[in-house]
């Protein structure tokens, strides 16, 4: 590069300096083809000496010269070329031809920059190459940048709108954890207190449980005994039995059909001019009637016991058995009489003077009639608290017997979430679901909520139109007997007898 820089600087001190020889001349000297130094001029003087003396001609040396004239330049001084002094106009040319010729010491320097040229010419095609490709990558970087800087306004908008994201989504986490700040503060404590409260009270109800089983396991020291004896006489029911003389009310043995085994039933020879057989018992709690389909057809619980007279004249907790309550009902017409006692031992009844219970292939289904009675007839009209059809589904009247693994219920049929006798209780002829559930839980108390139910439900020994649906019998029985046939005026059995006073 200095190189380049010092033959630019030389090349145009040169043309300056032939450019002030060069003047008004109008003719160029002639110069020999054999000779490449050519003919010398002699200038007399020194053009730079100042002299005014002006110069008409010039001479060759040569034979085939020729004049010529110079003008003077009108804006300097005549110039006095001094013949001893000549000097050679050179012997080579320039570059450019129309600048003439050069000195010696020009063509030397021509030479090396001939010289140079040929040495530069590659470096400089490479650079060119270079710089093309420079330019190249350069407008590919450009492009680049151009697609890089769309893209990035293109993600502006999306940080922009991730940022308000964020931003909200701070915001919601800010209020949540406040309002977690909040109940962890004072919700939190006042539920502890409250959960606290509530443990104390199933601690509380826990010790009362297990004083009540100590107390059982001491009566179970005891070994079991049949203590109760089976009085002589017997017959196909209770009135039977009370007709040939049973006046007492205990146990008994009957036979309603011959070709069958007799069993033990409780007969209840005082109420309502005697002979009941009591085929349903709740007085205690101490059996559970959430049972199987088929338990409730063969019966179970406890059918009486002694409580220190030599005989069993107390009924327990029982449910006779649907086979032998259908059997019973087909024998003759049979009627049917309800006892409920509350918690104060308030008493009422329900009288039904027909009842007939079908079979198990037709579902052991209910059919009642000839209601009287001061509980109310919840099971032909439902109950009278409800109106519409939320008192028709309460009707039990031509409805199947239903358990908890057998749903006959006319609450939505084979959808096992809808199931009346797994939500209330026990097994009953549930229509959707019931008006009256004497099967259900006993809950010790009469009043109960829906926090203390299995299902949330009413699912208590309920009597709809006596005490409502959260109301449980302390007491409640449900007794049979053929057709009265005592006359009586209108055919009917006075109600007070019903009502045992």
């Amino acid at each position: 590069m200095k190189l380049i820089l010092v033959l630019l600087f030389c090349i145009s001190t040169a043309r300056a300096v032939f450019l002030e020889y060069d003047g008004d001349e109008t003719e160029t000297p002639n110069v020999e083809a054999g000779d490449p130094h050519g003919h010398r001029p002699v200038i007399h003087g020194d053009y730079r000496s100042g002299s005014t003396q002006p110069h008409t001609s010039t001479r060759f040396e040569s034979g085939t010269s020729r004049s010529r004239f110079r003008p003077t330049p009108p804006s300097r001084q005549t110039i006095i070329i001094d013949d001893e002094k000549e000097r050679d106009l050179g012997g080579c040319k320039h570059l450019s031809e129309d600048l003439g010729v050069l000195c010696p010491n020009g063509c030397e320097l021509r030479t090396l920059v001939v010289k140079e040229e040929n040495n530069m010419k590659p470096i400089i095609a490479d650079l060119q190459l270079k710089v093309s490709n420079l330019s190249r990558s350069t407008n590919a970087i450009h492009i680049y940048v151009e697609r890089v800087d769309r893209e990035m306004q293109q993600k502006q908008s999306q940080y922009t709108g991730n940022n308000q994201i964020v931003s909200s989504y701070n915001v919601e986490l800010e209020e949540r954890f406040a309002l977690i700040k909040n109940k962890v503060e004072t919700t939190l404590p006042s539920t502890i207190r409250m959960m606290r409260s509530l443990v104390d009270n199933l601690k509380e109800k826990l010790q009362k449980l297990e004083r009540a089983v100590i107390t059982q396991k001491e009566f179970c020291k005891r070994p079991c005994t049949v203590s109760c004896n089976i009085p002589v006489v017997s017959g196909k029911e209770c009135n039977d039995i009370y007709e040939k003389g049973g006046a007492t009310s205990q146990l008994y043995l009957i036979q309603p059909d011959s070709s069958k085994t007799p069993y033990k039933v409780y007969c209840d020879m005082t109420t309502a001019e005697g002979g009941w057989t009591l085929i349903q018992n709740r007085q205690d709690g101490s059996v559970d009637f959430g049972r199987s389909w088929d338990t409730y057809k063969k019966g179970f619980g406890n059918i009486a016991f002694d409580v220190g007279k030599g005989f069993c004249d107390t009924p327990g907790e029982y449910w006779l058995g649907n086979d032998r309550i259908s059997q019973m009902t087909k024998l003759k017409h049979t009627e049917l009489f309800f006892e409920m006692q509350d918690w104060k031992d308030d008493k009422i009844t329900a009288h039904y003077a027909k009842f007939v219970v079908q079979n198990e292939v037709n579902k052991y289904r209910l059919s009642v009639n000839g209601y009287s009675g001061t509980a109310g007839n919840t099971l032909m009209e439902g109950t009278k608290m409800l109106f519409g059809d939320n008192r028709t589904m309460t009707i039990h009247q031509n409805m199947m017997f239903s358990t908890y693994d057998r749903d006959n219920d006319g609450w939505a049929p084979g959808d096992t979430t809808k199931q009346c006798a797994r939500e209330d209780g026990g097994g009953w002829w549930y229509n959707r679901c019931h008006s009256s559930n004497p099967n259900g839980r006993y809950y010790w108390g009469g009043e109960y909520t829906r926090e203390m139910a299995k299902h949330g439900t009413d699912d208590g020994i309920v009597w709809m139109d006596w005490k409502g649906s959260w109301y449980s019998m302390k007491k409640i029985s449900m007794k049979i007997r053929p057709e009265f046939t005592q006359t009586f005026p209108g055919g009917q059995i006075p109600q007070a007898t019903f009502e045992g006073k």
